[in-house]
């Protein structure tokens, strides 16, 4: 009871923690046990050897190669076009202090309300009329526009608390409003943007309904998608089911630890400031 007066923030990590955790290693023993031994001694138990076809049979099946190059370049390719296009959207409202800045906030924040199911059947049309559907550009242009949203909001109001007098003195020096934005407001915000960079890359590799509506070709479909060709009308093989759940997570779990420095870094500064 000590301890929980004492140190109940850290406590409630602890439990978030294992509340994470504890499902990602039943998916990967699940993932290399034999189906025969999960019919037997269902999913808890621990597997006698490494099944290894699971994962095989997945990869194959739904030619995960080539989702795994299509995830990574739509995602990727989001997350840098989104952070650029929120740091110049919100250097435009935080710092340039544009005229009904409160409403052009007021309408991101409406934007990141907005259910993607409203905005199915727009998106189908639009890029029905435009060429572009079936195309991984159209998805990677809709989520560059949904996420830059978000960074907006969150950068307005970093940018929005940046020091005067810096800006003040860049100008007296000469420098420019590219200038400014060059080489003081973004080597400032660097954490911030690291942050936005991680995040924007997660949220857009973990995004289901609008790839599978978006691109029905088998060459051009996310790893995400292809988690779908799993289902069955009666029979689900729960070995492969995990290997495809293994395999759908891992990257962007390797993702989030090459860039965990920066993700830290970036929320200890925002915390100070």
């Amino acid at each position: 009871m000590t301890a929980l007066r004492r140190y109940p923030v850290l406590i409630a990590l602890c439990l978030a923690a294992l509340f994470m955790v504890v499902p990602f290693l039943i998916v990967t023993v699940n993932a290399v046990k034999s189906p025969a031994e999960y019919s037997q001694n269902g999913p808890l138990s621990l597997p006698h050897g490494l099944y290894l076809d699971g994962l095989k049979d997945f990869w194959q099946r739904v030619d995960y190669s080539q989702k795994l190059v299509n995830s990574t370049l739509i995602s990727g390719s989001v997350a840098l076009l989104a952070t650029a296009l929120s740091v110049l959207s919100a250097y435009a409202i935080g710092i340039g202090r544009i005229r009904g800045r409160t409403w052009v906030l007021a309408f991101f924040v409406l934007a990141n309300l907005l259910p993607q199911e409203a905005l199915v059947y727009p998106l189908y049309y639009l890029s029905k009329e435009a060429g572009l559907y079936d195309t991984r550009l159209s998805v990677i242009i809709v989520f560059t526009v949904i996420q830059s949203a978000f960074g907006t909001y969150l950068l307005s109001a970093v940018l929005g608390q940046f020091p005067r007098e810096i800006i003040e003195a860049a100008r007296i020096d000469g420098a420019n409003k590219w200038q400014i934005l060059v080489r003081i407001v973004v080597p400032v915000s660097r954490p911030t943007l690291g942050v936005l960079l991680v995040f924007f890359f997660i949220w857009t590799w973990n995004e289901f309904l609008l790839p599978l509506v978006m691109l029905i070709s088998n060459d051009n479909q996310t790893v995400s998608v292809a988690l779908g060709v799993l289902q069955g009308q009666r029979l689900m093989d729960a070995t492969m089911t995990n290997a495809a759940a293994l395999l759908g997570v891992l990257p962007a779990i390797v993702f989030f630890l090459v860039f965990q420095r920066t993700l830290t870094r970036g929320i200890a500064v925002g915390a100070v400031k």
